[in-house]
């Protein structure tokens, strides 16, 4: 079930993208596919979403999106560099106008001292070769939580992107 928030949030952005005649396509793991989701609820969403890919392992990244294995051997899966790549690749593999990716470390495991539980890395791309990134520390709330705030932040990301013009693909 969407929440309130993130449905909101969802169809700011459809709106937007419809209005423009943008496509959508998302790149996820930590999220799991929640962003897709979130767009999918949302009737006619087929005029701007073209499709996920939920890339949770880094042999995942390789294969779908071409992240390369020095990159992620260099900065790891939880990097803004890694993000940025996933957007890039999304994009690349689906021919939309924008795509967003989300990576991070939704907990309760798998945190460290530099890299703990509730950071994300958001990337967004289009097509004029322009990034929007965030790396985002929302704490040890939960898996759930972690992973809500993500998506909402995900779509904070896509608008702050589409304030500035973009060619449709």
């Amino acid at each position: 079930m969407i929440d309130k928030e993130t449905a909101e949030a969802a169809l700011r952005v459809f709106d937007l993208c419809r209005e423009r005649q943008l496509t959508l396509a998302t790149a996820e793991s930590c999220t799991g596919g929640l962003v897709a989701a979130a767009i999918t609820d949302i009737p006619g969403s087929s005029d701007v979403f073209d499709r996920g890919f939920v890339t949770y392992s880094n042999k995942a990244k390789q294969a779908l999106l071409s992240v390369s294995k020095d990159l992620l051997d260099k900065n790891g899966a939880v990097s803004a560099e890694v993000a940025k790549a996933m957007a890039q690749g999304a994009m690349n593999a689906a021919g939309t106008s924008i795509a967003v990716s989300l990576t991070g470390i939704a907990g309760p495991g798998g945190g460290s001292p530099e890299k703990p539980v509730g950071l994300v890395f958001i990337a967004c791309a289009d097509r004029q070769g322009r990034f929007h990134a965030r790396e985002c520390r929302f704490g040890d709330l939960g898996r759930s939580e972690v992973r809500r705030r993500s998506v909402i932040a995900a779509f904070a990301l896509i608008e702050e992107m589409l304030a500035k013009p973009i060619k449709p693909a």
